[in-house]
């Protein structure tokens, strides 16, 4: 069957999503394969993810978010703030929105330039994981930030070959069966690193990530020191602010800060037989 779409393009800091608004309910389609057609480079739209809007009975919105291969992902925190800022303008919540995803309600302050969204505290913190590829060693840290991230600090990392080693990571034993995201970050000034992300579900390296933003900036102060706030430049160029508690041994009150942004909106028809979209 054909069913004509409206769509959003949005921005978070250079990830980049498909947003669907279903706060009607009405959209009767696979989303996981709807999100494969629509975030195709070169046959569909093209995106990170699809992020599909729907109705809660605890917050303002659902945020669905479905990576660009079909899977349904966990927390995305770069989404989350296109989301929120998709609200906005639609009209669907106000400048404060709340919203559900997964298992946890979020809230987001949405300004001019910026969408601040506060996160999940983080779960599943393991130290000195060693992984070996030939003459290459990997020391890294695990952390669950919303979703699974292993972050390798260094002193290079723009020379490093994130196309070979994010997959052999990603898929490695250590992370089985699930896998997880994979993070390169190097300090650059007293509070700032940079960052290279591998991206479980996008299957490449992404101009930006959100909740590996978050679990670089927070291995980083645990690791060396780098206080809150911390900036965490992106490969898209920009900077995303992560802001952070430490008490008591616990990384608490986590907001994560940058731009989101509404590129542009349009309509296709999309085939559900053949799993493709047309104007």
């Amino acid at each position: 069957m054909k069913y004509p779409l409206e769509f959003t393009k949005a921005s978070g800091a250079g990830n980049d999503f498909v947003i669907i608004d279903d706060m009607s309910g009405v959209l009767q389609i696979d989303k996981s394969r709807l999100a494969v057609a629509l975030c195709s480079r070169h046959f569909g739209i093209g995106a990170d993810g699809l992020l599909v809007i729907e109705r809660s009975n605890r917050a303002d919105f659902v945020m669905s978010y479905y990576n660009a291969d079909g899977s349904y992902g966990g927390m995305c925190a770069n989404g989350g703030r296109c989301a929120a800022r998709f609200a906005f303008v639609k009209h669907i919540a106000g400048p404060e929105p709340s919203f559900e995803a997964l298992d946890h309600i979020y809230r987001a302050e949405v300004t001019d330039d910026t969408v601040r969204l506060h996160m999940k505290d983080p779960t599943g913190l393991r130290t000195n994981i060693r992984l070996q590829f030939g003459n290459t060693l990997f020391v890294g840290t695990a952390i669950n930030t919303g979703s699974p991230h292993v972050v390798f600090l260094s002193d290079d990392i723009q020379s490093l070959d994130v196309a070979r080693f994010g997959p052999l990571i990603r898929y490695s034993k250590e992370f089985a069966p699930d896998g997880t995201n994979v993070n390169f970050a190097r300090r650059t000034a007293d509070n700032e690193i940079e960052l290279r992300t591998y991206e479980r579900g996008v299957e490449a390296e992404t101009l930006a990530c959100g909740t590996g933003s978050v679990a670089s900036a927070l291995v980083s102060h645990l690791l060396h020191g780098i206080n809150s706030p911390i900036m965490v430049r992106v490969q898209s160029g920009e900077i995303l602010r992560v802001h952070f508690n430490h008490v008591d041994n616990t990384l608490t009150k986590i907001v994560l800060e940058g731009s989101a942004h509404i590129l542009f909106k349009g309509q296709v028809e999309y085939d559900s037989t053949s799993n493709s979209i047309s104007r």
